[in-house]
This record gives C-alpha cells, sequence and structure tokens, in this order.
C-alpha cells in the first residue's frame, strides 16, 4: 500500500514522493517595479493541528494540516530544497491554483499547466502573474477582498496554502531511479554522498500529548494577497503529462494564523517582527537573480494577470526602500548575460 503520510521535519513539510517544501520568511517587495529575489530571513514554525485539538477553531480539525504564524503584510516565499525525487507539486491560495489561476483540482493539467515541476523549480516566491516574473505572496486577512482566492473568485472561504503531490507514474519513476543508480555509481568517487535527514515526525498527534491551555474559538483567518513583482519563471513541465502518475501522493491544508493567535492555540511565542527592509540593503546584504538557460517560462494566465497588489485593498505601503545596488544582487545557476566563449587548450 502506498503511504501517503504527510510529516514534518523540523520546519520543513515531507510529502510523499520525496517533495520538501520549506515557507521561509523575506523582505516585503514595494508594489511598483520588477525586483531582484530577496532573500531568505529564516523558516516560518510549523505545528501540527491535531496537537492543539483544543485550541484551535473546530473547522482546522476538520481540515487537519498544520499552521505557521505570520503577521499582517508579512511576505514569505516556498523553498523546494531537499526534494530527492522528481515530482509535480500544485500549490493553493486559498484553492485557487498560484501557477495557473483556475480553481483548485485533484488532478494535474497542461492547458493550462497547474502545477511545478520539482527539483526543477527550486522555489516559488509567488503568483504566476507576468512574462518571467511572480508577484509576491503576502499574507492577509479574509474579508477585504484582498486575498488571491477573494479576487478570483469573488468569495473568501478557505484562506491558507494548499499542497498536493503527484509522483512519476511506475514505470517512468523506476527508469528514473535506474538512471540515477548508474549517475551515482559513476559519480561516486567525486561525490560525496547526501546527509540524512533524521527522523521524521508523523502527522498524527503523539501519545499523551497536552494542549495548552485556552478553549478553541473562531481564529482570525489569514489568506494570501500579492505584493512587489520580481524577476522569477515558473517553468513548464517538459515531459508528456502521462509520466505523471493520476492520482496524488499526498496533500496538506496549511493554515495561516496571526500571531497572537499563534500564542494562545500553541503556547509559544511567535517570530520577531518582520525585518526593515531598508535597513537590510542599507547594510550592503545581498539580494538574487535566478536564470536557468536551459528552462522554458511558462506562460503566466490572464486571471492570475489581473490580482492586484494588497496595497490597493489595505493602503499604501509607507515602509521606506531602498533599492539595491548591482555589486548586492547575486546570480545563482546561469548567468543571464552572455554565454562564455572557449579558447585553445
Amino acid at each position: 500500500m502506498t503511504d501517503t503520510t504527510v510529516r514534518i521535519d523540523g520546519n520543513t513539510l515531507r510529502l510523499p514522493g520525496g517533495v520538501a517544501v520549506r515557507f521561509v520568511r523575506t523582505l516585503r517587495l514595494p508594489e511598483t517595479g520588477t525586483h531582484p529575489l530577496p532573500p531568505g530571513l529564516g523558516e516560518f514554525p510549523l505545528r501540527r493541528v491535531s496537537d492543539c485539538p483544543d485550541t484551535v477553531p473546530e473547522q482546522w480539525r476538520a481540515r487537519g494540516g498544520v499552521m505557521l504564524p505570520v503577521y499582517l503584510r508579512e511576505a514569505m516565499w516556498l523553498s523546494f530544497a531537499g526534494t530527492t525525487e522528481p515530482a509535480a507539486l500544485q500549490v493553493g491560495a486559498g484553492k485557487v491554483c498560484a501557477v495557473s489561476g483556475l480553481p483548485w483540482s485533484g488532478r494535474l493539467s497542461r492547458e493550462p499547466q497547474n502545477y511545478v515541476v520539482l527539483p526543477r523549480q527550486p522555489w516559488l516566491d509567488g503568483i504566476n502573474s507576468g512574462k518571467g516574473t511572480v508577484r509576491q505572496f503576502v499574507a492577509v486577512p479574509l474579508g477585504m477582498g484582498a486575498t488571491v482566492e477573494g479576487q478570483v473568485t469573488g468569495e473568501e472561504v478557505w484562506g491558507g496554502v494548499q499542497l498536493q503531490s503527484f509522483r512519476l507514474n511506475d514505470g517512468e519513476l523506476a527508469r528514473w531511479r535506474e538512471e540515477e543508480r548508474l549517475r551515482v555509481e559513476r559519480e561516486r568517487s567525486i561525490i560525496l554522498p547526501p546527509p540524512g535527514y533524521g527522523a521524521a515526525m508523523p502527522m498524527a498527534a503523539p501519545a499523551g500529548s497536552a494542549a495548552p491551555a485556552g478553549r478553541p474559538r473562531a481564529a482570525a483567518a489569514m489568506g494570501l494577497g500579492v505584493g512587489g513583482s520580481m524577476r522569477q519563471e515558473v517553468y513548464r513541465d517538459d515531459r508528456p503529462l502521462e509520466d505523471w502518475s493520476e492520482q496524488p501522493a499526498g496533500r496538506v491544508f496549511v493554515h495561516l494564523v496571526t500571531p497572537p493567535e499563534w500564542r494562545r492555540i500553541t503556547g509559544e511565542a511567535p517570530p520577531p517582527s518582520p525585518v526593515d527592509r531598508a535597513a537590510y540593503t542599507r547594510a550592503g546584504l545581498p539580494w538574487f537573480d535566478y536564470y536557468d538557460q536551459d528552462a522554458e517560462d511558462l506562460a503566466p494566465t490572464d486571471t492570475l494577470g489581473g490580482v492586484k497588489p494588497v496595497g490597493d485593498w489595505l493602503g499604501d505601503d509607507h515602509e521606506p526602500w531602498q533599492e539595491p545596488s548591482a555589486q548586492q544582487v547575486q546570480p545563482l545557476k546561469d548567468a543571464p548575460g552572455k554565454p562564455v566563449e572557449d579558447g585553445d587548450w
């Protein structure tokens, strides 16, 4: 029987099929202009809903999954580092696909593509809203219409983030594993094996666990809106759709919790408030550019291209902004400039 268990390993979500997802705190971008990729400033802590049955809202217990604390207008990105096998991952913002803009689906689709391909897609910072760009994920409360869900569907019912993973089908997965085994054998003399991940924590509540004091109530529901635009490609899948399994390997609902509710529900202190972005830039710390010359960018849909930033709903952003210098922007993977010329040896 296939294991469909989702686990937490530290602050990493591990979905079946070798998928690893971390939610990373970051600097919020201005809502005008297009910017380099902002840095990671630590991980959001993750806790299982089932660990706090007496203090989480009843609706959350029904949906299960995990929760994380996030401040109003705080930005985040999803890191997929540590994914061990090819996988297709659907990412939803209030059950609206962050790649296609269509309603959440239990199946993969190519026209339009409603998933990202791992591990080729190293991270996802926002919705696929422009040619070679995304608009940053930014947390906002439900009920104002500012979320992606509210703007696309006209309702704000779900909030949170939804993840669903798909493996390669049995034949393709066996073929990939054999190719990977041969590659490792060829390179064993020069490449060290990856470090172990350690014991994973099951999603079921541990026996005898005690919930913090308090009573369940309706929590302040949060969802994802969008902020500034940044240079990031969402890659088109170069495999035929038939290479993927028809049924998902695993799924998880990620609830977004305000810091006061996090403290009440878990009894833990939330992370400190977001870092001041102008101070970060003035300190000369790095921003990033990522470019993959062998990958094809996935064109955005009209639906996601029309989503408005949260400032249109919550008011202007008065936090000061200082543009990073060219020396602060570090290229990752392929440099997007001219190819290197070779000569005589």
